[in-house]
């Protein structure tokens, strides 16, 4: 959360406290007259179509329209509202499903007629909103339809401070989604020598990726499990970009160390369209590592049990090359060769290794 500092002439700095909203419709209005200061990805430019719009079994507290013509359907609430948590998630996605396949005429005259009825329809109120502005009508009009079409929408949530729980909600689905976009702001307010300062920040939910257990990876987890990497290489053929090159490099860098002997390969595909690669030793099942082509990253995972088990002379090197710690479950998207070089050291070291005996 950003923090304001302040001073009088003479004393310390000091944080300054956030002075609360009397009320969500306080927040409600300063979004409805403002949308501009929202700091929504990608900068678009708003335009509020309508407030409190009857949207199927609920009202929509804000519909707007960007100058592309993608709709925006903005929720205003404050963190001491309950419904701040999950409900709010429900109520955006509600909304959606409820607009989603109506055309640009549906929309104007069963939704919006009422806002609408002093300009006639979306495409006048934007240019109305903004006359300096030059409108490729057409893209407009396309832009509108093809979101209305396909239900890709914006969806925007506004309060005053995030919850931690809406904060990871908001994380998964845009983990999981490509359809809509979705915009967690908070607007936080001061009172600066009784002038009124707004602080907005768009609020990243933090990229957490799978901590499946070791249990998980060894042995062998329930589901799809193919021989080799060529599953593997199938999962990311239509991937292009960096992640694409990674995911090249881990399937020929774990094809290296099976024609080594050092690994048996197998590839999971998991129900959430997680696909991994597994470098498994032959001796016991277990791997040091676990490579993962997630929906939209590619990472490796460590497994420090095996790492004490199998490699334990390794964990310093791989620990260097990857700049942190290794620990169970722990990933990284930053792959070196230094780090290959040291997982490969590792894996021979495992190899040679036996299990003690019991007795």
């Amino acid at each position: 959360m950003t923090v304001i500092w302040g001073s009088e002439p003479g004393e310390l700095w000091q944080p300054l406290a956030a002075a609360p909203y009397p009320d969500e419709a306080t927040l409600h209005n300063l979004v409805q007259e403002a949308p501009h200061m929202l700091p929504l990805a990608g900068s678009p430019r708003l335009t509020v179509l309508g407030r409190e719009v009857r949207v199927g079994a609920g009202s929509a507290d804000l519909i707007a329209v960007e100058s592309s013509g993608r709709l925006v359907i903005i929720e205003v609430k404050l963190a001491a509202n309950s419904e701040s948590r999950r409900a709010v998630v429900a109520q955006v996605l509600s909304y959606a499903g409820y607009l989603q396949g109506l055309d640009a005429a549906q929309l104007q005259t069963h939704i919006l007629a009422k806002e609408l009825a002093s300009v006639g329809s979306v495409l006048a109120a934007v240019e109305a909103d903004d006359q300096q502005q030059v409108l490729d009508r057409q893209a407009f009009q396309e832009g509108l339809a093809r979101s209305l079409a396909e239900g890709s929408f914006r969806l925007v949530i506004v309060l005053d401070s995030a919850p931690d729980e809406l904060v990871q909600v908001v994380g998964y689905l845009e983990l999981i989604t490509d359809k809509i976009d979705i915009d967690l702001v908070t607007v936080t307010a001061y009172d600066v020598r009784g002038s009124q300062v707004l602080v907005p920040q768009r609020i990243e939910p933090a990229r957490r990726t799978r901590r499946p257990s070791d249990s998980w990876v060894n042995p062998p987890p329930v589901g799809t499990l193919y021989p080799g990497s060529a599953e593997f290489r199938d999962s990311f053929a239509n991937v292009e970009g960096t992640r694409r090159e990674l995911l090249i490099r881990l399937s020929d860098w774990a094809d290296t160390l099976e024609r080594e002997g050092l690994v048996k390969l197998s590839t999971y595909r998991g129900k959430a369209g997680i696909v991994s690669l597994l470098p498994r030793l032959a001796t016991d099942n277990a791997g040091l590592v676990s490579i993962y082509n997630d929906i939209k990253s590619a990472y490796v995972q460590f497994w420090r049990g095996v790492f004490e088990r199998r490699a334990p002379q390794s964990i310093a090197a791989v620990e260097t090359a990857l700049g942190a710690e290794l620990k169970q479950g722990n990933a990284t998207r930053e792959v070196t060769d230094e780090l290959l070089a040291a997982l490969t050291k590792a894996y021979r070291e495992a190899v040679v290794i036996k299990e003690p005996s019991s007795k």
